[in-house]
């Protein structure tokens, strides 16, 4: 199958360029004219082509919960699809949703639709695709509707659990500058003047304030140069893994984070087992909706083992990744046949522990924060008035 570029225009006369595959361009183009569209070319699509824009997950929702209210009022999937593109304002979401319903038109499945627009999440499309094997696209939308909300919902009690740290530490550095920057340099211009013997700590403080004047500017360029060549090597497998390795073996958030991605992962085999789907697939797709490399990866070996006819517990177990409680309580559902709700059980869980020792962390890192904030001013502050002290010292000594 060959990806090609499709230029058309509808009944109403209005102008689309749209993305199919298909094995010739005469095949897309019959399979288009026979529905109805009036097709001015078709092209194959460049290997360079732009990537697709991807959709704000709150937006996503509210079009889900639409979609869903409008399928289960009794409005045909392609009716309700054209309709909400229609009522879509953001541009580049209203394309892609008119290409959903002109492919559905044409005879694609609605899961082979969404796909095809590469912007949107896996956990999405194979929960269509569950739901059009099983017939009951209203439930699996409906749960992919819950599962997201609730990952939403905790995602945003994470950030908002960071941003209070994050300003402090913004802060830090940026009082840090102005002083280095602004404050010892006109310090600098008065010892000059006076010209007396200055302390080793003041003499170090007005050095590093000249050195800020004259290479600043040069050290924030390399700085932004280097960061963003490390945030392009970040993007490679070989980054990103080696990255999540050392991010998992940091104390504290090291285990904060595997427990985030543990429950995550939970989450989205629970909603997919719940939607019919089989258990290797399942595990495929939320090997994929993931963060963590590492944890990715073992999912991936667990996979084979579970092919192989062994339990998924066990499977897991010898990735030697994830947590102990989370083995166990997955073995717990395997054994009572009750395995989307222990992993849903799992997910709580760990979600709330999470929770927990971020909240916990916090606490003790933001005093931290202030305190070293505290004698990073001291320290400068001492090193700037130490030689006025002393030329005062001295005066009084003198009388």
């Amino acid at each position: 199958m060959t990806e090609f570029v499709i230029k058309l225009a509808d009944e109403r006369g209005r102008v689309m360029e749209q993305s199919h595959a298909a094995a010739t361009a005469e095949e897309l183009k019959a399979r288009f004219t026979q529905a109805g569209y009036y097709v001015y070319s078709v092209k194959a699509k460049s290997a360079l082509g732009a990537s697709k824009k991807k959709v704000k997950l709150e937006t996503f929702l509210v079009f889900n919960q639409q979609f869903l209210t409008l399928i289960k009022a009794g409005l045909p999937i392609l009716g309700s699809l054209e309709l909400l593109g229609k009522r879509q304002k953001i541009p580049h979401f209203r394309a892609q949703l008119e290409d959903v319903a002109s492919r559905v038109k044409t005879g694609e499945s609605i899961s082979q639709a969404f796909e095809a627009q590469g912007g949107f999440p896996i956990v999405y499309t194979t929960t269509l695709l569950a739901g059009e094997r099983s017939g009951n696209l209203e439930e699996v939308l409906q749960r992919f509707l819950d599962f997201q909300r609730v990952s939403l919902t905790f995602r945003k009690k994470l950030k908002a659990s960071l941003i209070y740290p994050a300003l402090l530490v913004v802060m830090v550095i940026g009082l840090f500058i102005f002083l280095i920057t602004f404050v010892v340099p006109r310090f600098a211009q008065l010892y000059d003047q006076l010209g007396t013997k200055l302390p080793a700590l003041t003499t170090f403080l007005l050095d590093l304030g000249k050195e800020a004047q004259s290479y600043g500017i040069y050290v924030a360029v390399v700085a932004g140069v280097v960061g963003f060549l490390l945030y392009r090597w970040s993007k490679t497998d070989a980054g990103a893994r080696l990255i999540d390795k050392i991010r998992i073996k940091l104390p504290v958030f090291g285990s904060v984070w595997l427990k985030y991605q543990v429950g995550l992962f939970s989450r989205t085999l629970s909603t997919l087992l719940t939607g019919g789907l089989p258990l290797v697939p399942s595990l495929e797709t939320a090997a994929k909706s993931i963060d963590s490399r590492e944890i990715a990866s073992a999912v991936y070996k667990s996979v084979e083992t579970v092919r192989e006819g062994k339990g998924l517990s066990v499977s897991l177990q010898a990735t030697k990744v994830f947590p102990e409680l989370a083995i166990e309580m997955i073995e717990v559902g395997e054994s009572t046949g009750a395995l989307p709700q222990m992993l849903n059980s799992v997910a709580e869980f760990f979600e709330e522990d999470v929770q927990t020792n971020l909240t916990a962390a916090m606490s003790l890192i933001e005093p931290l924060i202030l305190i070293m904030m505290g004698l990073v001013v001291t320290t400068i502050l001492i090193a700037l008035y130490l030689p006025i002290f002393s030329l005062s010292a001295g005066g009084s000594g003198g009388q």
